[in-house]
């Protein structure tokens, strides 16, 4: 039955987003910037929908008093890593428009990749360390001041469930150029959409949102290892089960 309801959302994300990516990219003619991102928003809320609705895949959030206030407040989200479903479900949450830090590759994939270039987001060429970075901070404090918060994966890809990834500190390092507070949040979706799994089990995932943490006169791998202890504590607190 999983693997059933699995398929009947694929299909779904299959047949919306091809025309929804379309009706973006005409739409990019007239209209850019946040009105776009948001068009974006809605296709974007389709599918974690479907995946609640189709999959009995659920979402619980805790911590939302924790983001800051204001229509340019700034911030720089640093999130847990363990499947698609986060990367879905963030933009739909956030009540400001988020701006991911992400490889350029992704670009290329047909229509979603097509729809992402004409937002304003953060693409970069890993191949190029030094200039990547200065892209991001560039880009990021434009993108800041507009009241846009930054998005970064601080593992840099998907982790296992239960398991633990290298924390490198772009976010950080970015925070601290910026001046803009580390959110850190915790996502359990491994429970039930798995890395790299197609079939989604029905359960409840878990969005728990820290504090903010300021940057300013803090080092970036002494701020990192503080966001790593607060993510890793409360992913045990979570999903106990997973790291037994």
């Amino acid at each position: 039955m999983a693997y059933l309801r699995s398929t009947v959302h694929a299909l779904w994300m299959l047949v919306t987003v091809m025309p929804w990516a379309i009706v973006m990219l005409v739409a990019s003619i007239w209209r850019r910037g946040i009105p776009l991102y948001w068009m974006a928003v809605t296709w974007l809320s389709w599918a974690v929908n479907g995946v609640r609705l189709i999959c009995g895949v659920h979402w619980r959030v805790t911590g939302m008093e924790n983001l800051p206030v204001g229509t340019t407040a700034p911030a720089i989200l640093l999130v847990k890593h363990q499947s698609t479903m986060e990367t879905f479900l963030m933009p739909v949450l956030m009540p400001h428009p988020l701006a991911f830090v992400f490889k350029r590759e992704l670009l290329f994939v047909p229509f979603f990749g097509w729809a992402m270039a004409r937002l304003d987001m953060i693409h970069i060429d890993r191949s190029q360390r030094a200039q990547a970075f200065n892209k991001v901070v560039e880009q990021g404090k434009r993108l800041l001041a507009q009241g846009i918060w930054i998005i970064m994966f601080p593992e840099g890809t998907r982790i296992p469930r239960g398991q633990q990834g290298t924390y490198k500190s772009g976010g950080t390092r970015l925070a601290v150029e910026t001046g803009a507070p580390v959110i850190p949040v915790a996502v359990s979706s491994g429970k039930c959409w798995p890395r790299k799994s197609f079939i989604k089990h029905p359960g409840v995932v878990d969005v728990s949102i820290g504090r903010p943490i300021p940057s300013q006169g803090r080092r970036p791998d002494e701020l990192m290892r503080e966001v790593e202890a607060w993510i890793e504590g409360e992913m045990r607190r979570l999903d106990p089960q997973a790291y037994e």
